[in-house]
């Protein structure tokens, strides 16, 4: 539902989270160059992995050291990046590390400052520089580069996931990762310098989308799609406050895998439809990814009682990076996480009625924010 929580969207590792969870803020919008004006699309992510094991130093799970004796990672990750362009060509990702002392946060409303970077719920400035000495270690997962941004940020819908992401879900560990999506729908505004050349970010065209995974793993698969600029057939306008939002996720029982399922939200011209986000709400769903030589394609029917939605969307494989991460126990997949911004899509939503179902509109997505790993 589309419902602002601050609370959901606070520091959570604590308890046994301390010494195995992690927690990542993500942010992605687009800019344009002023010279030429070409848009790209970057992305800043937060990432915390295992506090309680942390001290005056990073612990990196890939570093040989590490790797061999079996200690788990500790340490602040600050990820940024830019997407691959039309061409398939200037995609990066760029990690500093820092140690878990250097990390200073505040309760609901959260502040985080880790040395040059700040976050906060309204604004996000920081910068990142990986030398080619450093980005040709594997440990850091990094291509080399610099990137620096000072970005005001407004979070216009949201997605809260209820009892799904609510104490007592987490007090039974009724899921591997836990999303709350403060700002599904966002504007950004500000610059971006990547490698020397600045981008300025307006908030009508930054295609700005926020949200937080936590917990003890990651999804398996890993899913997730959002777009925020969608044309309506019905209208034949782009709708300046509807947003798509989906994420997999992997419930529990007594600690049992259970059947995957996705957790969706469209918020359409003031109204909210939502799928799967409410545990004891009867809610159905089937979905499936196709993936060519070129391209990933993915098609989701997911119907509650009052409404039906169908999803189709697309990314080529050009267009996407392979974003790295290891998890609380210092593994990494060896599936890629591919990851793209620029794909696009149709949703056609209907309205149940007791004779069946009304389109009420089809919706062309463009710039639709893909994550998708098999496993």
């Amino acid at each position: 539902m589309n419902q602002s929580d601050l609370t959901r969207n606070a520091y959570m590792l604590r308890g046994s989270l301390a010494k195995k969870g992690y927690c990542r803020w993500w942010h992605s919008f687009s800019g344009v160059q002023s010279e030429t004006g070409e848009t790209r699309t970057f992305f800043v992510e937060f990432y915390v992995i295992n506090p309680g094991l942390g001290g005056e130093q990073p612990v990196l799970g890939q570093h040989p050291y590490y790797k061999k004796r079996g200690i788990k990672p500790s340490y602040v990750c600050i990820k940024a990046g830019v997407f691959p362009d039309a061409q398939g060509q200037g995609g990066k990702q760029l990690h500093a590390f820092y140690p878990i002392s250097s990390l200073k946060t505040t309760p609901s409303p959260l502040v985080m400052q880790v040395e040059d970077c700040f976050y906060s719920e309204n604004r996000i400035t920081g910068f990142i520089d990986v030398s080619p000495e450093e980005a040709k270690h594997r440990c850091f997962m990094s291509d080399a580069g610099t990137m620096e941004w000072d970005l005001e940020v407004y979070k216009a819908v949201s997605c809260h996931t209820g009892l799904l992401s609510g104490p007592l879900f987490r007090f039974f560990n009724a899921l591997d990762s836990y999303w709350h999506g403060e700002g599904i729908k966002s504007f950004f505004r500000g610059f971006v310098t990547l490698d020397g050349v600045s981008y300025e970010v307006q908030a009508d065209t930054s295609c700005g989308y926020c949200d937080k995974h936590w917990g003890r793993d990651f999804n398996k698969p890993w899913i997730q799609l959002s777009s925020g600029s969608l044309t309506s057939e019905r209208t034949g306008k782009e709708l300046r406050h509807s947003v798509l939002a989906l994420n997999g996720c992997c419930p529990r029982f007594l600690f049992l895998p259970m059947r995957r399922k996705l957790m969706i939200q469209l918020s359409y011209m003031g109204e909210d439809f939502d799928f799967g986000l409410k545990p004891f709400v009867l809610s159905r769903c089937k979905w499936e990814t196709k993936e060519t030589n070129k391209r990933f394609i993915w098609h989701v029917i997911a119907k509650n009682k009052n409404a039906v939605i169908k999803i189709s969307g697309s990314c080529t494989k050009e267009q996407m990076l392979h974003l790295q991460y290891e998890n609380p126990d210092g593994l990494k997949s060896r599936l890629p996480l591919w990851a793209g911004s620029d794909g696009i899509g149709t949703i056609q939503l209907y309205r149940r009625t007791p004779g069946g179902r009304e389109l009420l509109d089809t919706l062309h997505m463009k710039n639709l924010l893909c994550e998708y790993r098999s496993e």
